[in-house]
């Protein structure tokens, strides 16, 4: 945790970069990329719980997904990227980490179309506590409601975890946070409820969970994997559109994401909830397959 408090670029440590370890400083790029100017970066965001990458393979499959929608191809294979990951989780001797893969345009050509710009990739990894006060979290974190809205996805690749459609999100999140929430909640261009900023939500009901249909954002790996668990627990998951008017039936509600985690959410602007026994559950259940002792018991 020494490391917490430097910028992310002089952390020490080593950065896998194009095939090789480099030292954390010196993973550098120029200033004329293309993924910088015109957003052709993909991206992904897992953890590591004891030295061990939840579900790597599923974020190598969808990081290369991402960059072929994006309309470039990584020229790693799924395999080779999961060793990279689990490799510098290793040499920076992380048990409990945040694992960053990026891949983008370079800066052989300069404009809209970069059709012979070299694909790069790198991979970084760095402690990384509960993304949420741990206190807080407990009794539910309060969101606001977002100004901006996902778009439709004939405008956008919206099942890419691409850099540019995270610009809305980081405006909404600060404005968020300047009015004392912790996050946002999104709704999409129909006006239905989508997603947080970066986590997917879930709402309950009569003991019966509802998630809104990923079908112009991004269908989470968490997400995926607390809808699987649910399952296992014999709950309903219904996976439908919701519109904003119904949030007043619902009991509970909970976010999840990477770095959320299972998150349970008191407040979503003027609707109340309260974090019951189902979102516990879930959380602990989450909790258990995540860490690597408890996944072997």
């Amino acid at each position: 945790m020494a490391a917490a408090g430097l910028p992310f670029d002089k952390r020490p440590g080593v950065i896998w970069y194009d095939g090789k370890l480099v030292p954390w400083e010196e993973a550098n790029l120029h200033v004329l990329t293309h993924g910088l100017h015109y957003a052709s970066c993909v991206f992904e965001g897992e953890r590591a719980y004891g030295g061990v990458i939840f579900r790597s393979t599923a974020h190598s499959e969808r990081l290369k997904q991402s960059a072929v929608l994006l309309d470039f191809e990584i020229p790693y294979s799924v395999a080779e990227i999961d060793a990279a990951k689990q490799l510098v989780v290793e040499k920076n001797g992380q048990k409990d980490a945040y694992v960053r893969p990026v891949a983008w345009r370079g800066s052989e050509m300069m404009g809209v179309s970069a059709q012979h710009n070299k694909i790069h990739l790198a991979i970084a990894t760095w402690e990384w506590p509960s993304y949420f006060d741990p206190a807080q979290r407990l009794k539910g974190i309060r969101l606001d409601l977002a100004d901006y809205r996902r778009p439709d996805p004939a405008t956008i690749p919206c099942k890419a975890k691409a850099a540019g459609l995270y610009m809305i999100c980081t405006i909404s999140k600060h404005r968020a946070e300047r009015k004392g929430y912790a996050d946002a909640m999104m709704l999409d261009w129909r006006g239905l409820v989508a997603e947080c900023t970066g986590a997917n939500l879930f709402f309950i009901k009569d003991g019966k969970i509802h998630t809104p249909m990923p079908d112009c954002f991004l269908d989470g790996i968490t997400r995926q994997t607390v809808i699987e668990l649910a399952k296992k627990r014999g709950y309903e998951v219904i996976e439908r559109q919701i519109k904003p008017e119904e949030l007043d039936g619902f009991s509970e509600c909970f976010i999840t994401g990477t770095a959320a985690e299972v998150t349970p959410v008191s407040e979503i602007a003027n609707w109340r909830f309260t974090p019951g026994t189902i979102t516990q559950q879930l959380m602990d259940d989450y909790t258990a397959a995540v860490q690597p002792k408890k996944r072997a018991a």
